[in-house]
């Protein structure tokens, strides 16, 4: 059922040149299940030619033939949620229905960029002389670099694909080696749909590596990177150093606050769910509750209760609610 992932360059899938994998375990069992190509300097060098390349073609692209374009990807999303929601399990761990949600709202999320595609409006903006005639035109700003986390596969590249494809720009995705199968059929769907050759690339790699090398490079005009806030703080400084446009979503766990006026059973329900999704790996993910003293111990003995009833188990197993932490690393955070 699990392929062994490749990169993909413009237009082609194609493994490392170098041949080099990195090994993909599935954390339910720890066991190996596949490989997933690990990309070079010359395999990056590929990507960024490529890119260059794809977006002087897509750019011309009109507005209206993007956005067809992108909703006949989305659909293939939707047809391929019931294969593709597995390899998610299998490689992140959470719960099936979980991934098959995650891969659905992503089709939703290309429709709504396909749509904004299309509202790519400019401005004319009031002259303060006579003879002078000023407008806002908006233009795709070039070749992007994304870099993803694991803990939303096809949810966070999503996100980052569907913005740069509808503005006109090419992108190099550097998806999470821990979690390589599901991104790379997301962006299958792209292919399928007829996106012109060498404006997705899909690379993996050491993710240090990869970003020293591609952020500076002249070829990249815009960064979007999900991730800590140390790691983001690094490449804002780097993107800043070469004057290049960057979009940060950072980590942030901020508290739930219960109120003695609330309805208890309501917020112990909300933020049970809360907690537990993704087993916890989410970045609005609650770490902390600060509950008033008066409904203290019912909201605590009431998502206690929660909490016991939440069934812990491989995400293929049916009626799992919550699977394994995704990686030794969040095991031992």
């Amino acid at each position: 059922m699990y392929q062994d992932v490749s990169l993909l360059i413009d237009g082609r899938w194609t493994p490392a040149v170098a041949g080099r994998t990195l090994e993909v375990l599935n954390p339910a069992t720890g066991e190996p299940i596949g490989t997933v190509a690990h990309a070079d300097r010359s395999d990056l060098d590929r990507a960024l030619e490529a890119a260059e390349k794809g977006f002087r073609t897509w750019r011309k692209v009109s507005a209206f033939d993007r956005s067809k374009l992108m909703r006949k990807a989305a659909n293939l999303l939707r047809e391929r949620a019931e294969s593709i929601a597995p390899l998610m399990t299998m490689e992140q761990g959470k719960p099936l229905v979980e991934a098959k949600g995650e891969t659905l709202a992503g089709a939703d999320v290309i429709d709504w960029f396909a749509e904004e595609a299309r509202r790519t409006y400019g401005r004319v903006i009031p002259a303060r002389a006579e003879g002078i005639y000023q407008l806002v035109i908006k233009e795709p700003v070039g070749p992007v670099a994304a870099f993803t986390p694991w803990n939303f596969p096809i949810n966070q590249v999503v996100r980052k694909l569907s913005a740069a494809l509808a503005a006109g720009c090419s992108i190099i995705v550097k998806a999470p080696e821990e979690t390589p199968a599901s991104p790379a059929e997301l962006i299958r769907c792209f292919v399928d749909a007829g996106v012109p050759a060498g404006v997705v690339n899909l690379v993996y790699g050491v993710p240090a590596e990869i970003s020293e090398y591609l952020i500076p490079h002249p070829v990249i005009q815009k960064i979007s990177f999900t991730g800590s806030t140390a790691i983001g703080k690094h490449l804002a400084a780097l993107a800043g150093a070469h004057m290049k446009r960057a979009t940060m979503e950072l980590g942030g766990h901020a508290p739930a606050i219960v109120f003695d006026d609330a309805d208890v059973g309501a917020a112990s329900k909300l933020l049970s769910a809360s907690k537990f999704r993704n087993a916890g790996q989410v970045c609005i993910s609650p770490t902390r509750f600060l509950v008033q003293d008066k409904i203290y111990e019912e909201f605590v003995d009431q998502f206690v209760g929660y909490a016991r009833k939440v069934k812990v188990a491989d995400g293929l197993e049916q009626g799992t609610m919550m699977g394994p932490l995704a990686n030794t690393r969040r095991v031992s955070a």
